[in-house]
């Protein structure tokens, strides 16, 4: 079967029997509008007989993108989400369909594995079809000087919404589009929407909205659990929850994947051995997880933990509170900023703390540092290294032995065009708009040395991102949280931990409130680990929910 088949595949007399089982048969005349470009929570529509248009409407005009027949379905992977439809449906000639709700769908690709996969597969081959092509219905007008740009561009990327970037300051009749659209250089950067909608840098909660990313939520409903965070772990916690029918929320502030899903390729993780992207790896997870029945809320934001009522209620920076009986703290954690006067002035200007074919577009033929010893700057540096002219890995260390895996290592080693500075940290930062030079120190000899380097990674170190649970849970030194047998007697005391029993593994000094992942006082900074620790959270909380 081939990529086209598989995008637009015809289903049996059989399977369409199984689906009809979960929706509602009806006949359709020609011209009937289905769904339109920006619709939310529309029905997925199967065609039994006649036929359904689908196309986009581009400048009022509509240009025609496959019209499905008897046997096919429309969709693609917004079916499992908030996510706004992409185009107009429209019916194409007199016949009857069968239409099923986002439940019955869920019930469909729950329960009936071939039915599952052959949705799946082509929902998720229609949303990359969509996001590779040239033109899109979302256009981001920006600037490559702009921090608000590259903000906008990953938020874009890594929650896989297809947009076209128009670069105002180096392609010809963007200044006049801009006046076109009444909009100043400084409301840069701006982007239009589907139906003309003009956004002046929106935040991402404007925008999150504005995509349908951000459902709303029952502020009365008490879930089983809350996951706060959709990292690796977090969204391993999804899966494992939803698949054994609890009820689960996912908030994330950003995008799925966390740290892992701005890697430009992890080798290390079992079952991918020609490696897999961080962000393939978390849009993978993220698919799993809604389809099990999980609801994952972007641009949510916990800003504080009301750790003293049971139900649990986190609190949201839109001024709202979730409930549940558990909550699941998976907000892993954050590279540390180097201690530079100008560092803030170049933050999207030259200075990144992620690495993927957005951030490394800029790094063509030039020289580029990396700043870190961890797993995570070995696989940008390596990355880098078929792309910039040369790379510098700069570290406070004698060497990477002690800090990243081997197999990196041996990279970097047999790579002519990757140099290890150890001992070394970064002295000063130049430039205009963006960063133009960098200076480097030896710690040892005190030797410095300035480079013309453009572009300059930062992966040092981690803090946790554990702000919201100040004076709630017990940290240690670091602020990680700390969970199972890590807690001490004192520390439970002054938690006032209420059972006879400890805490179980993850379980942290609170009953029922688990921290898995990063963020985890001794955890295993890993990929796998930390999938590892959100499924097995799972089985913990199945324990808890019987004692709460």
């Amino acid at each position: 079967m081939d990529r086209q088949e598989q995008m637009f595949p015809r289903l049996s007399d059989a399977q369409l029997a199984r689906l009809g089982g979960n929706g509602r048969r009806r006949d359709v005349r020609a011209g009937e509008i289905l769904f339109e470009a920006g619709d939310q929570n529309t029905d997925f529509f199967v065609v039994l007989s006649g036929g359904i248009e689908i196309m986009r409407v581009v400048a009022g005009r509509e240009e025609p993108i496959i019209t499905l027949g008897p046997g096919q379905f429309t969709g693609e992977i917004n079916m499992l989400s908030a996510r706004r439809a992409w185009a107009r449906g429209r019916v194409a000639a007199d016949g009857s369909i069968v239409a099923l709700d986002r439940d019955g769908l869920h019930r469909v690709v729950q329960r009936d594995a071939e039915l599952s996969e052959i949705l799946l597969r082509a929902f998720i081959l229609r949303r990359v079809a969509l996001i590779s092509q040239a033109d899109n219905d979302l256009v981001l007008l920006g600037s490559r000087h702009s921090l608000g740009t590259l903000r906008l561009k990953e938020f874009l990327t890594r929650n896989g919404e297809p947009f076209t970037y128009h670069d105002v300051e180096t392609e010809p009749g963007m200044q006049a589009l801009l006046d076109h659209l009444q909009v100043g250089i400084n409301e840069v950067p701006v982007l239009v929407c589907q139906e003309g909608r003009v956004l002046r840098n929106p935040s991402i909660e404007h925008l999150s909205a504005a995509l349908g990313l951000t459902p709303e939520l029952d502020t009365n409903t008490v879930r089983d659990v809350v996951i706060v965070g959709a990292g690796p772990s977090g969204l391993g916690a999804a899966v494992y929850a939803a698949s054994e029918g609890l009820d689960v929320l996912v908030l994330e502030s950003i995008a799925p994947g966390g740290q892992a899903g701005t890697s430009s390729r992890i080798e290390n993780y079992l079952g991918f051995p020609t490696g897999i992207s961080g962000y393939a790896l978390a849009g993978r997870a993220l698919t799993q997880a809604e389809k099990f029945g999980a609801e994952v809320a972007i641009a949510r934001t916990a800003v504080r933990f009301d750790c003293n009522v049971r139900p649990y209620r986190v609190h949201l920076s839109d001024g709202t509170a979730v409930q549940a009986r558990a909550i699941v703290i998976a907000t892993g954690a954050r590279y540390r900023k180097l201690d530079l006067p100008d560092l803030a002035r170049f933050e999207g200007a030259g200075i990144f703390y992620s690495c993927t074919h957005m951030e490394a577009q800029s790094c063509k033929e030039e020289e580029a540092a990396v700043v870190g010893g961890g797993n995570s700057a070995g696989q940008a540096a390596v990355f880098l290294s078929g792309i910039a002219s040369r790379v510098h890995i700069i570290v406070r260390g004698p060497s990477l032995a002690e800090s990243m895996s081997r197999y990196l290592i041996q990279r970097i080693e047999s790579s002519n065009n990757v140099e290890l500075r150890s001992r070394t940290r970064i002295s000063s930062l130049d430039g205009g708009n963006r960063l133009e030079r960098i200076a480097w120190r030896h710690v040892e000899t005190g030797q410095t040395e300035t480079r013309p380097i453009r572009n300059l990674f930062v992966m040092t170190g981690a803090d946790p991102n554990t702000a919201f649970l100040q004076g709630c849970l017990v940290l240690d030194a670091a602020n990680f949280v700390k969970t199972g047998n890590d807690l001490n007697a004192e520390e439970l005391a002054w938690a006032q931990w209420p059972l006879s029993r400890p805490p179980y593994l993850l379980e942290t000094s609170i009953p029922g409130v688990f921290a898995v992942g990063d963020v985890r006082s001794s955890s295993v900074k890993r990929v796998a680990s930390a999938v590892g620790e959100g499924s097995i959270c799972v089985q913990l909380i199945h324990k808890a929910l019987q004692e709460l």
